[in-house]
């Protein structure tokens, strides 16, 4: 799909092809945004319009945007908050590029208050999206009565492997066309099948003023960058080395203070190994573990098993 404006360009238009496969209609959606006191901006999507306050409040992974649920949100059947993190989607990047889970939380918290009344949510945090959710519970418990966290654990690198994310964005900052991204998207095994990952690039993407396409996400902009620094990198990866274990801590600490009851969704090809696992469950004994077969990205691989894993979490009262 090549784009010169992205004026004519409707975020939803796969909605009704999505709901169609499900035998569903398409349910009301909207965009909102919450300007933060220091200028910046938090966007969401709000799936639903029953008149009352969204039970369910979702956050996305590290390089992905509030549309990597929509499939999720539509199996799940209930009104629904979906935001984009700092950083990523229709939400601002942060000029400290500090994208940690207790710094999106601290961002978060305002936009996500104001647009539930402060209903207590189920809420559900994907990767970086899962350790920002046990920061939010742990510091706000009064916003959360359910935490459903997706293929993440306190000492995984919710990026990924570093290396492999700057090998990906390397090159050109700006492309021709969203067509270019997503032949570069196959080209490193992304997306899956060429329909997928079209839909990815399109709802990842933007058209600039000048007509040239970019990744809306913080991420890629900052790995290439990197990439064209090899010092730089070098000296990016160190620093995350000798933060790991302060960021594991505090990951941790966050989980420790959580009075909601905790849902584990783990992929069977996903970041956590059986280790991984184990530790979760020893720290957090009264956790409900559920696997599912996927890799990292399960509400795109299994979106109806893990929309019928939070709807669990919903219903228990």
């Amino acid at each position: 799909m090549v784009c010169v404006s992205d004026a004519a360009f409707d975020e939803f238009s796969y909605l009704p092809a999505q709901a169609d496969a499900l035998g569903i209609p398409v349910p009301p959606v909207r965009r909102l945004t919450h300007r933060l006191g220091d200028g910046r901006v938090i966007s969401a999507l709000r799936f639903g319009d029953s008149g009352s306050a969204p039970p369910v409040t979702f956050l996305h992974g590290a390089g992905l945007n509030a549309h990597t649920w929509d499939t999720t949100v539509l199996h799940l059947g209930l009104d629904a908050l979906v935001l984009d993190l700092p950083g990523h989607g229709d939400s601002s990047w942060r000029d400290d590029a500090r994208y940690t889970g207790r710094t999106l939380a601290a961002d978060i918290e305002p936009a996500i208050r104001e647009w539930t009344g402060g209903v207590p949510q189920v809420l559900v945090g994907h990767s970086l999206g899962g350790l920002t959710a046990a920061a939010l519970a742990a510091r706000h418990p009064d916003l959360v009565r359910s935490l459903v966290l997706v293929d993440i654990s306190p000492g995984i690198d919710p990026d990924g492997a570093a290396s492999s994310i700057r090998a990906f964005f390397a090159g050109p900052v700006d492309w021709a066309s969203r067509d270019e991204l997503v032949e570069r998207a196959l080209s490193f095994g992304l997306g899956g099948s060429r329909d997928a990952a079209a839909r990815g690039v399109s709802l990842n993407s933007r058209v600039r003023p000048d007509g040239r396409v970019e990744w809306k996400h913080h991420f890629a902009h900052l790995a290439n960058r990197l990439a064209a620094d090899p010092a730089g990198a070098a000296a990016v990866d160190e620093a995350q080395r000798a933060n790991a274990g302060i960021l594991s801590a505090a990951g941790w600490d966050d989980l420790a203070a959580v009075t909601a009851p905790v849902t584990l969704v783990t992929g069977t090809r996903g970041f956590l190994t059986d280790a991984d696992r184990d530790e979760f469950l020893r720290r957090m004994p009264r956790t409900r573990r559920i696997e599912l077969d996927s890799a990292h990205n399960v509400q795109e691989e299994r979106p109806a098993e893990l929309a019928a894993s939070i709807r669990t979490a919903h219903d228990d009262r």
